[in-house]
C-alpha cells in the first residue's frame, strides 16, 4: 500500500472502494440524510420533518458517522443551548453525480418514483429552501 493511500473505515469488508463506500453511506438512512443535505437542509428538526420520519436516536448516530468520516462537518450557529448546522464538505458534495445516477436508475427501473426535477421541487417546498 503507497504511503499516501489510507486504510480504508472500519469494518471494511475487502479493499473494495464500493464495500468501504459502503461501510460509510450503505445503511437505509444516511445516503437520505445526505439527499437532504443536498436539498438545503441543515439542522437536526430539518432533517426530522424529512417524509421518512428518521428516528432521532438513529439520526443522531448517522450525522456523527458521516461527520467522522468527513462526508459532513457541523458548524455551531446557537451558543445557548448550543446548536449545529451540518453542512456537507468537498468530500460530501462528490456524492451528487452518485445520488444523481441513483435517481436516474430508480426513475428507469421503479415505477411511480419521482424524477430528479420534481424531488427538488418537493424538498424546496418541505424546507422553504432556496437551494437548486
Amino acid at each position: 500500500m503507497s504511503p499516501s493511500r489510507k486504510t480504508p473505515p472500519k469494518p471494511a469488508r475487502l479493499p473494495c472502494p464500493l464495500a468501504s463506500s459502503l461501510d460509510i453511506f450503505g445503511d437505509k438512512w444516511s445516503l437520505l440524510v445526505i439527499r437532504d443535505l443536498f436539498f438545503g437542509k441543515k439542522t437536526f428538526g430539518e432533517f426530522q420533518k424529512s417524509p421518512e420520519h428518521i428516528p432521532s436516536n438513529i439520526l443522531a448516530e448517522r450525522l456523527k458517522r458521516l461527520e467522522s468520516t468527513g462526508i459532513i462537518r457541523k458548524s455551531a450557529y446557537q451558543q445557548k443551548p448550543v446548536r449545529y448546522a451540518y453542512l456537507l464538505t468537498e468530500k460530501g458534495e462528490h456524492l451528487g453525480p452518485v445520488m444523481k445516477a441513483m435517481v436516474d436508475w430508480g426513475n428507469k427501473y421503479i415505477p411511480g418514483t419521482y424524477s430528479f426535477s420534481e424531488i427538488m421541487e418537493m424538498m424546496k417546498k418541505n424546507s422553504g429552501s432556496q437551494n437548486e
